[in-house]
């Protein structure tokens, strides 16, 4: 059971300081969007580079853009421990995977909510990761879908009949009151962004989403 806040909900002026406020989490997630995949522009690979030097935990990078087969692999090189690619734009899903791992970090796919599992199933051998969206990529503060819980519910009994350690990771709208139905129904990373860096003490609220998934039983 792992915390992952997104820093898109984070003060950009300050980038620094809120990654050390959260530095009791398990991942720093950090948002990179093209303005083409998704309607929304924010960081790419060159603050992605400062950020790996300051920041105390590792980079969960989701990489919301076109073209990921070109622009994942940099990301891994550069020194993210994870790089999340979306199916839905990748044109050769299990070369990418393997460049993202062959260049030192953890691979993983993610979905929009739209996007059925099924037809990718069978790519759980070339990843460490599933992402499911549980909201449209592309702007923070959106409202939890419940509706993707049976998709979560879907990997992780495939991830338990394929075997080994992949993750299954949710990102949208997760706060202390949805996150115990993403663990309920079978996530065990999870991405919050304004329940995060829009609490009081962001510290406070990594470890009350923790406590939130302990009491479920995660």
């Amino acid at each position: 059971m792992q915390i992952s806040p997104s820093i898109l909900s984070a003060d950009f002026a300050n980038l620094e300081s809120e990654l050390r406020a959260i530095g009791n989490a398990d991942w720093a997630h950090v948002d990179v969007m093209d303005n083409h995949f998704v309607p929304n522009l924010t960081i790419g690979l060159p603050v992605v580079e400062a950020l790996v030097e300051v920041s105390p935990i590792p980079l969960d990078c989701h990489l919301m853009i076109e073209d990921p087969d070109r622009w994942a692999p940099p990301y891994a090189e550069a020194g993210a421990g994870s790089v999340t690619f979306h199916i839905e734009a990748a044109a050769d899903p299990v070369r990418v995977s393997r460049a993202i791992r062959a260049a030192g970090a953890r691979a993983a796919f993610a979905l929009k909510p739209g996007t059925q599992f099924a037809p990718y199933e069978d790519l759980l051998d070339e990843v460490d990761m599933v992402l499911v969206m549980t909201v449209e990529p592309g702007f923070g503060g959106q409202s939890f879908m419940v509706d993707q819980m049976p998709k979560v519910r879907q990997i992780r009994e495939a991830v338990r009949r394929h075997g080994g350690e992949i993750w299954v990771q949710v990102d949208g709208g997760v706060s202390a009151e949805t996150i115990e139905q993403c663990a309920e129904a079978g996530a065990d990373v999870f991405v919050a962004g304004s329940a995060v860096f829009g609490a009081e003490s962001a510290a406070g609220a990594v470890d009350e989403l923790r406590a939130r998934v302990a009491e479920h039983g995660g």
